[in-house]
């Protein structure tokens, strides 16, 4: 059997097990063996080979230390501290509750990497808070929702270290490349908040003086210069970037342990493992996907896709325009990390071909897919505000939309402005 039928066997397994709801893991796992055996020509030896040298991997150790770090910053009352310290600087303003969300996210995003874990932080302490205010509770889960989506933007982001992973490109260039993406995203949605909350006539809390702003920067401040900490020995030759996760953990264990003293080593057993069963999840995707990636090569896959891309449009521009619109599609219906693993090795080579840089195809992958935490009908970040709020989701989606549409709008500014991504990393040479 030529490898044009076990390609299709590839394909048609995968589809199958997603529908019927078989976890990603072991849907690709399970699609690559039913194409080995429909082969016939390789051993099944190879499975356990291929995914054992999935995950056998030195950079791979930043994955599992950034996901600690993050679970302890956000048990460890940093998100509390930067709520405080936001609400000092833009309270007063109309809607300053919602542009407090916006800006808190795009804190917390730059200490615990995930999009999820930044909604469930934030959320748990604002949503009430505007709710009380009178807010509706679906703008407030709406705005937090949004918000978080640049969880994964901002660095130190977990799916980016797995691009860089599929891709070959550096850590500390795609680190570089999240920075002003994301703070340019956060900014468009604070003007989207400010003029719903304007519309809504939600006004300001009070004016801090500068006393209290000095107070609250003061709490905040070891909260603030963690990214500073990671990103600057990265960048400094200090560290490896899975040498800056490492660090990462020891800072933020001292800082939430000893002199917050937020968390017990009762909550550091819970701690400790949700973070190893989150690691696992995210490895065990990986080994299969290291199986399921030799198999659509060997298939030719990638060639086939880029055929079908160039027989559409030789136009790069045509084909980043197609891309969004595909990875839009996927991040609707697939987690972010699983669809970074699955498709960073099959697109990263098309992207080549037509001389796209891989840090700024990277960016647009990883902003696509933050635009899925936040779309129906797989939207983590509306699941996890619609949990912690209690509100539902249908309304919750009703409210998403001005956010939506504005991610979108900065979604195609990123992607025709290379620059906004390749600026800082260009500085690094």
């Amino acid at each position: 059997m030529g490898y044009t039928i076990m390609g299709m066997a590839l394909g048609i397994a995968l589809i199958v097990l997603f529908i019927v709801g078989v976890p990603i893991a072991f849907a690709i796992g399970g699609a690559s063996v039913i194409a080995l055996i429909i082969d016939g020509s390789t051993p099944l030896i190879l499975v356990a080979q291929r995914m054992f040298i999935g995950i056998d991997s030195f950079p791979y150790l930043a994955l599992p230390f950034f996901i600690l770090a993050g679970n302890l910053m956000g048990s460890g009352g940093i998100s509390k501290r930067l709520v405080d310290f936001c609400m000092s600087l833009l309270g007063k303003l109309s809607g300053g509750l919602a542009l407090v969300a916006v800006l808190t996210a795009m804190f917390f995003a730059a200490v615990s990497g995930s999009s999820a874990a930044t909604t469930a932080a934030v959320g748990a302490i604002l949503i009430p808070s505007m709710v009380r205010n009178h807010y509706k509770d679906s703008f407030a889960a709406a705005t937090v929702s949004s918000a978080s989506a640049i969880g994964i933007i901002i660095p130190p982001s977990v799916p980016m270290i797995l691009f860089c992973i599929g891709s070959g490109v550096s850590v500390g260039k795609i680190f570089a490349a999240g920075i002003i993406p994301g703070i340019f995203i956060g900014i468009t949605l604070m003007f989207v908040a400010y003029f719903r909350s304007k519309q809504e006539g939600y006004r300001g809390t009070r004016e801090y003086s500068v006393k209290e702003i000095l107070i609250a920067f003061k709490d905040a401040l070891l909260a603030l210069i963690m990214p500073f900490i990671i990103l600057g020995g990265i960048y400094g030759g200090i560290f490896t970037p899975t040498e800056a996760a490492a660090v990462a953990v020891i800072y933020g264990f001292i800082v939430s342990m000893f002199i917050y003293r937020e968390i017990t080593y009762k909550d550091l057993a819970k701690i400790l493992l949700d973070s190893a069963i989150t690691s696992a999840s995210i490895l065990i995707i990986i080994s299969a996907a290291n199986l399921f990636g030799l198999l659509m090569a060997r298939d030719m896959l990638p060639q086939r896709l880029a055929e079908l891309f160039i027989s559409i449009s030789s136009d790069k521009y045509v084909f980043l325009l197609l891309i969004n619109v595909m990875l839009l599609l996927v991040g609707m219906v697939f987690e972010s990390s699983a669809a970074i693993i699955i498709l960073t090795p099959l697109l990263c080579p098309i992207a080549v071909f037509f001389g796209i840089d891989l840090i700024h195809f990277g960016v647009i992958m990883i902003v696509n897919l933050a635009i899925g935490m936040i779309t129906p009908p797989v939207g983590l970040n509306l699941f996890v505000a619609s949990y912690i709020s209690g509100v539902p989701l249908k309304n919750i989606i009703s409210q998403i939309w001005p956010f939506l549409i504005v991610f979108i709008a900065d979604l195609l500014i990123i992607t025709y402005l290379p620059q906004i991504s390749l600026w800082l990393p260009s500085l690094l040479g």
